[in-house]
């Protein structure tokens, strides 16, 4: 069951961003399908925070996808290398953003394997957003494509965590941010191996 578009339009992207840990992301790329549940989320608060590319309200030509409306992929190339997948949610004009941070892969996982280099699977498959992307075939190509597509999409197969499960702390790399990189908006299930470190 494909997440509705409404999941994605609310206002409170904190609270969404932990409600997609237990949620499933698949991609079909090439015809290969990939995908894991989400284990470790980011929240990206809009114009009013720091850390988010859209504050301020900078619209340029990479955060434009941040200003429409959400239930839409947001792809971005980090460090000149990694490709990034967030989710836009809010309305059009309400640039929020998650960053998927990491997977716990179930599927297409020797598609994974390839697209990886990585003969032999470890948790490093899909720990971290970079190769969360990569691992399942992830690029700029499809940045701005509906989550209702048959290329990327979320599902909800009823696996949930309990507040108890899950850990909430500040964000990774957004130290520039200032007091906003203190914020608890990253979120991640406590104990799973494909958590991205530091893992605490």
């Amino acid at each position: 069951m494909k997440l509705t578009e409404q999941y994605y339009l609310g206002n409170d992207v904190v609270a969404i961003s932990k409600s997609l840990l237990g949620k499933y992301l698949f991609t079909c790329i090439d015809g290969i399908k990939t995908g894991g549940y989400i284990v470790e989320t980011e929240a990206y608060n809009g114009v009013i925070d720091r850390a988010s590319h859209a504050y301020g309200n900078r619209n340029t030509p990479r955060t434009k996808t941040m200003f429409l409306q959400g239930g839409i992929a947001y792809v971005y190339l980090c460090y000149g290398i990694h490709e990034m997948f967030n989710i836009v949610t809010s309305v059009e004009g309400h640039p929020q953003a998650i960053l998927i941070r990491a997977v716990h892969p179930t599927e297409g996982i020797e598609a994974m394997q390839v697209r990886r280099n990585m003969p032999v699977v470890k948790p490093t498959i899909t720990a971290g957003p970079g190769s969360v992307a990569k691992a399942l075939g992830i690029s700029r190509n499809i940045n701005a494509i509906s989550l209702q597509s048959d290329t990327i999409w979320l599902e909800d197969r009823g696996l949930n965590f309990t507040d108890e499960q899950i850990t909430a702390g500040p964000r990774i790399g957004v130290a520039y941010a200032k007091e906003d990189a203190l914020l608890p908006y990253r979120f991640y299930v406590k104990g799973d191996i494909y958590v991205s470190k530091p893992n605490k």
